[in-house]
């Protein structure tokens, strides 16, 4: 039997799981098939059609163990899409008139890849999808076996991404230390904005795990410093039915008792009207290679500062955006244990030769198995009706509805 030869790479935004992804699958490989010969596309896609690759050393496989240990991606991502060929001809990946899937599908079979593990979120695995139909439809003996990453969770049909619990937990910490600016001035307005363009449950999830976070902070009755101050009073989520001039009411009455407002904004909240806003007045929206809008041009932030700064009579207020900060770190606990489940299934599926995204299938009861290309699609919206974002809701006193 010929010696399999294991390429992976990631690709999208970052998320706290692709280091560890990569040293897991490093690790069991090593493990399971000690032969096979691993290498790694440097930035994704993008090292794929410029066969832009790190050879897995001995040593590297020996302190894959290590990777564990931080964020970030130690191979490098970008937002390369296989079937946008106008862009990969303007990054200059390949030449005019050349179609971006044959060319990545010649360059891994020139690189005698037998596997390749895509690590990505919704973009990442559909272009996986597409590119796994190509080397079908053509020809190429080759496996593609995906694992789900986004902060966002909001990937079909998949249960839970990974990455998201700890971006949930690390923007919690990160808004610990914001709060406090509530004692900086009088009539502080506060908005924490959390990733999330299509889907709120790392907003909800973020706001859960800050209040868990709170609830066991002890304080000295009389200070400033007390449980009011370290609450929230608003969450607004891209799913969520939204009227500017009631919720402005609403805070106002928090502000006028409390002298400060916290609220918690997903970064695609109200996105779409505020797209069309822009796009009413003559601006033109930047939009990446997949066609989103490119968020970090919006400040979705910003336009909520906007809506209820004055409306509220707030003498200060700022933007806190939270998602570089959470998205970067080094997968938690939690994290860890189900990038574990993912890369063993990953391996095993891809020595079988069956090609998909590993992840708990909602559509079989939750099971733990290689989901079928087809079935990947991004967009899944947040279900509000989750008795714990319910129970978020109910200890803010914030009544909602969907959009």
């Amino acid at each position: 039997m010929a010696k399999e030869k294991v390429a992976m790479l990631t690709a999208g935004g970052l998320a706290p799981c692709l280091s560890s992804a990569v040293g897991g699958l490093i690790q069991r490989y090593t493990d399971v098939a000690p032969d096979a010969e691993l290498i790694a596309y440097r930035s994704g896609y993008q090292g794929v059609l410029l066969s832009d690759r790190i050879e897995i050393t001995a040593e590297m496989r020996d302190n894959a163990y290590l990777l564990h240990r931080y964020g970030g991606s130690p191979i490098g991502n970008s937002r390369v899409k296989l079937t946008n060929a106008a862009d990969c001809v303007k990054r200059g990946l390949i030449k005019e008139g050349q179609n971006p899937l044959a060319v990545a599908a010649e360059q891994l079979a020139e690189d005698g890849v037998t596997v390749l593990h895509t690590i990505g979120g919704d973009d990442t695995n559909t272009v996986a999808a597409d590119l796994a139909a190509y080397l079908a439809a053509n020809g190429y003996d080759l496996t593609v076996v995906g694992l789900p990453k986004t902060v966002d969770n909001d990937i079909v049909p998949i249960r839970q991404s990974l990455g998201a619990w700890t971006a949930a937990e690390v923007g919690a910490a990160f808004f610990d230390n914001v709060s406090n600016e509530q004692t900086a001035a009088p009539r502080t307005l506060i908005i924490h904005e959390v990733m999330g363009r299509h889907c709120g449950w790392l907003t909800a999830a973020t706001a859960r795990a800050y209040i868990q976070r709170s609830s066991s902070n002890s304080y000295v009755e009389g200070f400033l410093m007390n449980e009011e101050m370290k609450g929230i009073d608003g969450v607004y989520l891209p799913e969520m039915a939204f009227d500017a001039q009631k919720e402005a009411a609403r805070l106002r009455e928090v502000m006028d008792k409390r002298g400060f407002a916290t609220v918690f904004v997903s970064e695609g909240a109200c996105l779409d009207a505020i797209v069309a806003e822009r796009e009413a007045a003559g601006e033109n929206v930047a939009r990446d290679a997949f066609g989103h809008v490119k968020l970090d041009t919006i400040n979705v932030g910003g336009w909520f500062q906007k809506q209820f700064a004055a409306r509220i009579d707030a003498e200060r207020s700022l933007v806190q955006k939270s998602g570089y900060f959470a998205r970067s770190a080094a997968a938690n606990g939690d994290d860890l244990r189900l990038i574990q489940g993912m890369v063993d299934l990953a391996v095993e599926s891809a020595l079988n030769r069956v090609s998909g995204v590993t992840g708990h299938d909602e559509d079989h009861n939750g099971k733990l198995r290689t989901i079928e290309f087809p079935r990947i699609k991004g967009g899944k919206p947040f279900d509000m009706t989750a008795r714990w974002f319910g129970d978020v809701m109910e200890s803010i006193g914030q009544s909602f509805e969907p959009a």
